[in-house]
């Protein structure tokens, strides 16, 4: 078997779209290694909680909510919207150690973002800016997918977008993905690859939408760590501008199921033919294709993976400078968290390592 995934905990994670909790059905979901219950208050607050009843174990998100919180489906247990057990059938008395954790939870531009590590650390700390996803200048398309992969795979896969060129022929791949280096900038907890591909010849997609037939092109993956990769995108006239062009927000907000599965809540973002219904079903299709090719290719990395006896090294090449930066910053946060009052050594005055080439370079802003 593989190394297992250790996973930040002091950070917002996406856990569901806004759309899919209701006031009517409790909805239950793996995240970070643990069963949670999502559900809203008659109020229509979010609320997450362990999935659990601590009478038998029954998963809450079996039973129904109310006009207090949520019922066990089983015996009837009832819990308020702060976890606490506020019902009993049959008796008046509510036993102790009868409440269930709750987790702070955030609503922000579609998505529910839920935190489970130190709560008084919630309270200071933004969640990600996904504005795209309801700004009225800008149209979208959404996939979900809960894919059989450790998260640390899906990262590694959008920091290293090559493989466009192989994988995603019939879509968003052509040759200049791969003949153009990156450049990486990191700062704080965000690692950016930006790749910039003059007069190329437009990738089956880019072509289908712009009706170009040579563009300038180009893509920036924004990593904010540990769990949301924002993509700037686009494809201009040669020698246009950026502002100018045809642009793309892709948001992927990557959040660990359990070892072995991650969910992945993805929107592809655009600032042309707002509102074309039929724009909508094309790119709905093409980035339905891409994300279930990613899928198969990355469950394949990791059943590789799990019938390894050990784990086994990658061979990093220039275009990975991204990907062994992203790796170095999780790391530290991780090493942040084991050892809170620890004076752990500044991230970038630490040696580089990693490949190194003339196309790629490391600048600390």
């Amino acid at each position: 078997m593989g190394a297992q995934e250790e996973w930040v905990r002091n950070a917002w994670y996406v856990i569901a779209w806004s759309e899919e909790i209701s006031q009517n059905k409790p909805l239950g979901r793996d995240i970070l290694g643990k069963s949670v219950v999502i559900f809203r208050s008659p109020e229509g607050q979010v609320v997450v909680m362990d999935n659990r009843c601590a009478h038998r174990g029954f998963p809450l998100s079996e039973g129904r909510t109310t006009e207090r919180g949520i019922q066990c489906g089983y015996h009837g247990f009832e819990y308020d919207t702060t976890g606490a057990c506020v019902h009993v059938p049959g008796q008046w008395r509510i036993p102790p150690g009868g409440r269930q954790r709750t987790y702070p939870v955030v609503e922000s531009h579609r998505w529910i973002w839920a935190w489970f590590g130190d709560p008084d650390l919630a309270e200071t700390t933004p969640v990600p800016d996904t504005h795209w996803m309801d700004d009225p200048d800008w149209d979208r398309v959404t996939h979900t997918r809960l894919i059989g992969c450790n998260a640390g795979l899906l990262h590694d896969n959008l920091l290293d977008l090559t493989h466009e060129s192989f994988l995603h022929t019939s879509t968003i791949g052509d040759d200049a993905v791969f003949e153009n280096g990156v450049t990486i900038e990191v700062e704080d907890n965000v690692v950016s690859v930006d790749r910039f591909m003059p007069g190329c010849y437009p990738s089956p997609l880019f072509a289908k939408v712009t009706n170009a037939e040579v563009v300038d092109r180009w893509h920036t993956t924004e990593f904010q760590l540990p769990s949301v990769h924002v993509i700037h995108a686009g494809v201009v006239e040669p020698g246009g501008r950026r502002e100018d062009g045809y642009r793309f927000e892709v948001l992927n907000a990557i959040t660990p199921a359990k070892q072995g599965q991650a969910w992945y809540f993805y929107a592809f973002c655009r600032n042309f033919e707002v509102g074309n219904e039929e724009m909508n079903a094309v790119l709905t299709k093409s980035q339905g294709t891409v994300l279930d090719e990613d899928a198969w290719a990355l469950e394949h990395q990791q059943a590789s993976h799990d019938s390894s006896a050990a784990e086994i090294d990658d061979v990093l090449i220039a275009q990975d400078a991204g990907v062994a930066m992203a790796r170095r910053v999780m790391n530290h946060l991780l090493s942040a968290e084991r050892e809170p009052a620890a004076q752990l050594e500044p991230l970038l005055s630490q040696p580089e390592q990693g490949p190194d080439s003339a196309q790629s370079r490391v600048r600390a802003l």
